[in-house]
């Protein structure tokens, strides 16, 4: 009896193994790329994230901003449906193996699929896999990845990977995140935004007045009109939200 109840307990598992593998295989390539233009259209981003994780046979999603990630908090994460605490915990690793990786590194991991291990003491919801994937891709000047969470038991086809990792990056480029965060309530002058241009390059108060050809005084003046319109407290914070928003 004991036997037949494991034979059983076994066959269920197969079974729920043998049916989520074709979920994500019934959509084609061809398909998948329809489906991103119409949401696409529509800035429908998490749709769009969502599809290419069903089409590679991941469970969770994450869009990270890795040009962000040394900024404290979770700015960095553009969109995701992992659980919160999950993206809480995990945003101090993610920093820590940003900040340990040399710039050549970052290049060649660009469109290259790559797999981890989430740390023991993290809580992952049930039947979901320890290790998780990883591809990073480029958008204009952005650096972005896409962390993918999968269940216990699928093994995810590196040709798909390799689709996700151009298609995440195409589709990317024409949609907004997060509602664009560029759809503000105030409006930088001109001389603001050339202020915020030249300390993005690393200039100080004393080389931008020397660049415009007016009084240090009068740029940090326009700095802290920058960052009071922009609810920033420091140049480095009001940099990394130019960033966010395209403005430099």
């Amino acid at each position: 009896m004991k036997a037949e109840m494991l034979q059983s307990g076994a066959g269920v598992k197969r079974q729920s193994l043998v049916a989520a593998t074709p979920a994500y295989k019934t959509l084609g390539r061809e398909q998948l790329i329809s489906r991103l233009a119409m949401m696409a259209g529509a800035n429908h981003l998490p749709a769009g994230m969502a599809a290419l994780a069903d089409y590679v046979g991941a469970s969770h999603y994450l869009l990270a901003r890795y040009d962000l990630i040394q900024e404290q908090g979770l700015d960095f994460v553009v969109s995701s449906n992992w659980p919160f605490d999950l993206v809480r915990r995990l945003s101090s690793d993610l920093a820590n193996q940003h900040a340990r990786s040399t710039e050549l590194e970052k290049c060649l991991a660009v469109l290259q699929p790559n797999f981890a291990l989430l740390p023991d003491d993290i809580d992952l919801p049930p039947g979901t896999s320890r290790q998780y994937c990883s591809l990073m891709f480029n958008v204009g000047r952005s650096r972005l990845s896409l962390l993918f969470l999968f269940d216990d038991g699928i093994i995810l086809s590196q040709d798909r990977l390799r689709d996700v990792g151009l298609l995440a990056g195409y589709y990317s480029s024409f949609t907004r995140a997060r509602d664009q965060r560029a759809e503000r309530d105030f409006e930088l002058t001109e001389r603001e935004l050339e202020c915020l241009f030249w300390i993005a390059e690393g200039k100080t108060s004393d080389e931008i007045a020397m660049i415009l050809g007016i009084s240090r005084n009068t740029i940090n003046n326009y700095i802290t009109s920058v960052m009071r319109k922009t609810a920033t407290k420091t140049r480095s914070e009001a940099i990394a939200y130019a960033v966010r928003n395209n403005l430099v």
